[in-house]
């Protein structure tokens, strides 16, 4: 009996480190951490962060940006880059108000055809790269400022409204406690969790990612998948854009500003590397969550609201040498 105690006693000791070294090498035990450790100092200096209210509005802001940073994730996979996804969530946003206001389509069809709208906008980025074999970087940058500027020439500049009750639901509404665009952020992150793991599209995007010339010689249809990758991309972005729409309840020109940066950012810090083929949604969630703590982190510390761009920048920064740092160490 003494000696299976003592058997039982040595394995638990052999199995501590190999958990403890599995968390080390995983991709967002770090973005696991900082994210703790903020929780904590920010539920000491400011006492009402932790209440219900303000999680939730914590919640709801991770859920916009992080949408659009699963597309990002993808894309960043897969090797590439879309700078074009904060203008895509604009311009799909004007065109979905547009078809509940102008063109009267119900209010529950205008979410799944904005985003087809949205994947359309993406699926030309894929085109352009893959079959044209252009730089992403060149054609994201070039195709975001023409979204930008057809999201100004169809507004002129201002925003349209109101959009609707029934639709505002989809951006104020609570299920289960939760704000709605939270359960879409939700959901769509454990889908692709899925897809990665369970799926051959899935495992392509990494190999691709990960050695390109290799996916190559084992037969993967690399095109296809990089069409179909920015085309997810620019559907979770304008998925994005509406639901933002519905919170405000008007499609503003200026949805989706900043949200390209940001989403880089939450993949980054979340584990995913610029180089592809290392990364995971579950980091980009705590990515988007850290991000959006830090905003609110800001207004509850009573600081200039001109610093937040200047803490994101910064946070940006730290997440590119971590992302240095990790490239030396593998």
């Amino acid at each position: 009996m003494t000696n299976t105690v003592l058997a039982e006693g040595r394995r638990r000791r052999a199995a501590a480190p190999s958990l403890l070294s599995r968390f080390k090498s995983w991709e967002a035990s770090g973005i696991l951490i900082a994210l703790v450790a903020f929780t904590i100092l920010l539920s000491i200096a400011a006492p009402n962060f932790l209440s219900s209210y303000n999680l939730t509005v914590v919640a709801r802001a991770a859920a916009f940006v992080g949408l659009v940073a699963l597309g990002q994730t993808l894309v960043l996979l897969l090797g590439g880059i879309d700078l074009s996804v904060g203008t895509s969530a604009g311009l799909s946003a004007i065109i979905g108000s547009l078809l509940l206001t102008a063109v009267g389509v119900h209010p529950y069809l205008v979410l799944p055809l904005a985003a087809g709208f949205g994947m359309c906008l993406g699926l030309v980025n894929g085109f352009l790269i893959a079959y044209l074999r252009l730089n992403p970087f060149i054609v994201t940058l070039a195709t975001g400022e023409i979204f930008a500027g057809l999201t100004l020439v169809i507004t002129e500049g201002y925003p349209i409204r109101p959009l609707g009750a029934q639709f505002r639901v989809f951006g104020q509404g609570e299920l289960l406690g939760l704000p709605v665009p939270v359960w879409f952020f939700l959901v769509a992150s454990a889908i692709l969790i899925w897809m990665l793991r369970h799926t051959k599209f899935g495992r392509n995007i990494f190999a691709i990612g990960g050695n390109r010339d290799a996916a190559t010689l084992v037969g993967i249809r690399i095109r296809r998948v990089e069409l179909l990758v920015y085309g997810l991309a620019g559907m979770f972005a304008a998925l994005a854009g509406m639901l933002y729409a519905s919170r405000m309840d008007a499609g503003q020109p200026s949805v989706g500003e900043g949200w390209m940066l940001q989403a880089i950012t939450a993949a980054i810090i979340g584990g995913t590397s610029l180089r592809g083929g290392q990364g995971t949604i579950v980091g980009t969630v705590l990515g988007a969550l850290l991000l959006a703590m830090l905003a609110n982190g800001t207004v509850l510390l009573n600081v200039s609201g001109f610093w937040q761009r200047v803490i994101v920048g910064l946070v940006v920064l730290v997440a590119i040498l971590v992302d240095l740092a990790r490239r030396h160490r593998s």
